[in-house]
This record gives structure tokens, C-alpha cells and sequence, in this order.
């Protein structure tokens, strides 16, 4: 199965959630501080991190954005907290955590990000993006482009990426990695919409955030939440 880090100042919780996960044949290992966690990521990349966000020394957030700018932000993070607000989910979703825990998590829940986040990082081993896409393409289907991979300007990137199903859209790759990373997720975010048709209880499930999360991110994005439903879907 998965070799995945759990890192919780609580030891309550670490326990909980090394027996459940050890029950579902995974490798665990704990981290009970960003110290420990550092520590635990130069050792070896995990296949996933269950990351809480308010720890005494480094909180969550501070560490995701520092394996961030080390390159080190090569595995699928779930965030966890009890007392996060909307606004601290979003941040550190726009800065690459994969989705969102709100504690006290529910074995459902916990489970399925787990199977979701290990499903997407092992889909995305398989199919590199260098191998995906030759160099000498100035434009790509989306469905053949990652957005941890685009966001992160590999080498082996085309100048410009097409996003829309029907091939409308021109994505500029040569620009600051903020706007790129914004530009890149509304068209991420606009190209499920349509392919969904309008759902957000489908793209919430495509993408693995959940669905508060999902439209405070598409209102602060600018998507426009009504063009499913202009071509005649019910967005549920």
C-alpha cells in the first residue's frame, strides 16, 4: 500500500489515525512538529501527508509553503484542523495541499481523501509529464496536463497550453508563478465545470476538495458559476 506521514502535535490523534490507517495496510509514520516532519521528508519522499495546520513551533500552513519553495512539495498533502477558517483552507489549497480534513474527521472522510490523494499521486507516477507531452508542442490537451505539474514550470513544459475542451483557450506559461497558478487553476476549475455540467457535487468529487471549500475557491478564482447551467444542467 502507501507509505504515508501523519504529523499532528496532538497524540491522541496520531494514534487514532496510525491504527486506522495501519488497519487499511499502510506504512505510518509520525511526526509530532514540523521539526520531525522536516526531518521525516529529507529521509524519503512519502506517498502522502496527513499535515494538521496549528502546531506549536511551525504551523502547517508555514511548512507547506516552505516544502514549496524547496521543491520538496512532491507528494499529495491533506491539511488538517479543527478551528481553520474557510479562508486558511483556500490558501493553503492555492499554495498545492491536495484537499482539506475539518477535525474531528470521520473515518468516511478520512479514508477517501487517503484512497483519492494516493489514486491521483500514483496516476501522475505512471504518466510524467516529460513523457506525456513532447517539447516541441506549443499546445496540449488538457486531459494530458497535470495542474501540480503545470504550476510547477518543468523544463519540459510547452510555452503554452491549451485548456478547453473545445480548444479555444491559450494558457501562457511565461509569466509569475502567481498569476500563472491562478490563471491556470480557473481554467482548471472552468474546463470541469463544463465537463460536468455544471455540478459542483461532481466536480467537488473530480477535483477531491470539499464542496464549501470548491465554491469559495471558484468565487475567489472568478469563475462563473452559472455557465452549466446556461447550457440547461442543474447544478447540484
Amino acid at each position: 500500500m502507501a507509505n504515508i506521514l501523519v504529523v499532528d502535535d496532538e497524540l491522541g490523534i496520531r494514534d487514532l489515525l496510525s491504527e486506522i490507517l495501519n488497519d487499511e495496510g499502510h506504512a505510518v509514520e509520525l511526526a509530532e512538529n514540523a521539526a520531525q516532519a522536516r526531518a521525516a521528508r529529507q529521509r524519503a519522499r512519502p506517498d502522502l501527508v496527513l499535515l494538521d495546520i496549528w502546531m506549536p513551533d511551525t504551523d502547517g500552513v508555514t511548512l507547506l509553503k516552505e516544502w514549496r519553495g524547496t521543491g520538496q512539495l512532491t507528494m499529495p498533502v491533506i491539511m488538517m484542523s479543527g478551528h481553520a477558517t474557510i479562508d486558511t483552507a483556500v490558501e493553503a489549497t492555492r499554495i498545492g495541499a491536495y484537499s482539506f480534513l475539518e477535525k474531528p474527521i470521520t473515518l468516511q472522510k478520512l479514508l477517501k481523501a487517503v484512497e483519492q490523494a494516493i489514486a491521483r499521486d500514483m496516476t501522475a507516477a505512471r504518466r510524467p509529464v516529460a513523457e506525456a507531452i513532447d517539447p516541441g508542442d506549443l499546445t496540449v490537451s488538457a486531459a494530458d496536463l497535470t495542474v501540480e505539474a503545470a504550476m510547477t514550470g518543468g523544463q519540459s513544459l510547452p510555452a503554452t497550453v491549451d485548456l478547453t475542451p473545445q480548444g479555444q483557450r491559450i494558457f501562457e506559461l511565461d509569466r509569475p508563478l502567481r498569476d500563472a497558478r491562478d490563471a491556470f487553476e480557473k481554467a482548471y476549475f472552468e474546463f470541469h465545470l463544463a465537463k460536468e455540467g455544471g455540478s459542483m457535487t461532481r466536480v467537488a468529487e473530480k477535483t477531491g476538495l470539499e464542496r464549501t471549500h470548491l465554491y469559495r475557491k471558484l468565487k475567489q478564482l472568478g469563475v462563473d458559476l452559472s455557465r452549466g447551467r446556461r447550457s440547461g444542467a442543474v447544478a447540484t
